[in-house]
């Protein structure tokens, strides 16, 4: 149906030496095949896919993609109403960390189906956890994202709906969390971020985990208010991250696992790759970041994605697995967050080349 001081930085530098900003053509709109390929990838998955049911944050990265796969090819596979509706629009809930970021994953694919299909679902759920969360910030509380993946886990969820509900302590309470996670895990010298405190001053910048920053940043960057008095900030992060990780691409498209540095689990790794891509895409979309610069990495991150990722029958490979550290990732690795990123790609790469659906 159709819709209306860090070891790995000398690296960095030798990467750019090496090759790292050598050029690409640029596609042109009468050579898109970008809707076949996300399509492609998105059936593959709801017919192949594991572990298809829970409202977790695999599958909730999944339907994310899922729906920017509806707003830019027009097509459904009728997937990701049915899974919310079988979830009553609930978000996974554990008593001993009632603020874990990852059980509010979920809440984004539901404010996408609510704000693009289905203004009449509840939100309830969202809503209610992120107001307990904002009176447990206003009491001190501001460690609850302390690992980078809770940044694009809970981070869009709250500027969404504070916009829904026209409540700024939902902003307030964001930015004092996402501050307290760039004081600890952001590192200005490299423009990365750790993945936890464990790898402070380590030099180890997993992909992955620098991947769900960038889109964390990106979701909120396109909603945030241009005048709102946080933007400035994220925007400044964004950027410099944006300078680093085009840097650092690899010749052949993809980014390694470990940012800088290529012989730690070296090969293609989609997963980043493809956060990378979404990111990036929409910065150069959006007209934040020089065309000229940044156009060309995004095209060479999709060809990485879309002719080595992705096979003929529409499963993404080189997903590297659930983890919290770099490691390898082989052609036959997918998962969930996976499929779902590179959707996400595919839906910024096909604004760049004038292919989304009117």
């Amino acid at each position: 149906m159709r819709f209306p001081g860090i070891r790995g930085f000398g690296v960095l530098a030798a990467t750019a030496l090496a090759g790292g900003l050598f050029t690409a053509p640029v596609a042109t709109a009468a050579t898109c095949t970008i809707s076949d390929e996300m399509v492609s990838a998105g059936n593959y998955w709801v017919t192949n896919g594991t572990n298809l049911d829970a409202p977790d944050w695999q599958n909730a990265t999944f339907h994310v993609g899922n729906l920017a796969l509806v707003r830019t090819t027009g097509q459904s596979n009728h997937k990701t109403y049915p899974w919310a509706q079988a979830n009553k629009y609930l978000l996974p809930d554990d008593p001993k960390r009632p603020f874990f970021p990852d059980n509010q994953a979920a809440g984004e694919a539901y404010l996408d189906l609510y704000t693009y299909f289905h203004p009449e679902i509840p939100l309830d759920s969202i809503r209610t956890r992120i107001r307990d969360e904002v009176a447990s910030v206003q009491a001190g509380h501001r460690d609850y994202w302390n690992y980078v993946d809770a940044l694009n886990m809970a981070m869009p969820s709250f500027a969404r709906m504070s916009l829904i509900d026209h409540d700024p302590s939902y902003l307030d309470a964001m930015d004092q969390l996402f501050r307290s996670s760039e004081h600890k895990l952001f590192n200005e010298f490299t423009g990365l971020w750790y993945r936890d405190a464990r790898f402070k001053g380590s030099g180890v910048f997993w992909s992955r985990g620098n991947g769900w920053a960038l889109a964390a940043l990106t979701k909120v960057l396109q909603v945030l208010p241009a005048d709102d008095p946080r933007r400035p900030e994220y925007l400044r992060v964004f950027k410099k991250m944006a300078a680093t990780l085009a840097l650092v691409q690899r010749r052949d498209g993809f980014w390694n696992s470990d940012l800088l540095n290529p012989w730690d689990h070296g090969g293609p790794e989609a997963s980043g790759t493809a956060f990378f891509a979404f990111g990036l895409g929409w910065g150069v979309n959006a007209g934040i970041l020089d065309a000229a610069r940044f156009r060309p990495v995004v095209d060479r991150a999709w060809t990485a994605l879309s002719t080595k990722a992705l096979q003929p029958n529409g499963f993404v490979g080189y997903v590297q697995p659930v983890g919290d550290r770099p490691a390898a990732a082989h052609a036959t690795d997918t998962a969930a967050y996976g499929v779902g990123a590179f959707l996400l790609a595919g839906q910024q790469v096909a604004l760049l080349q004038g292919c989304s659906a009117p």
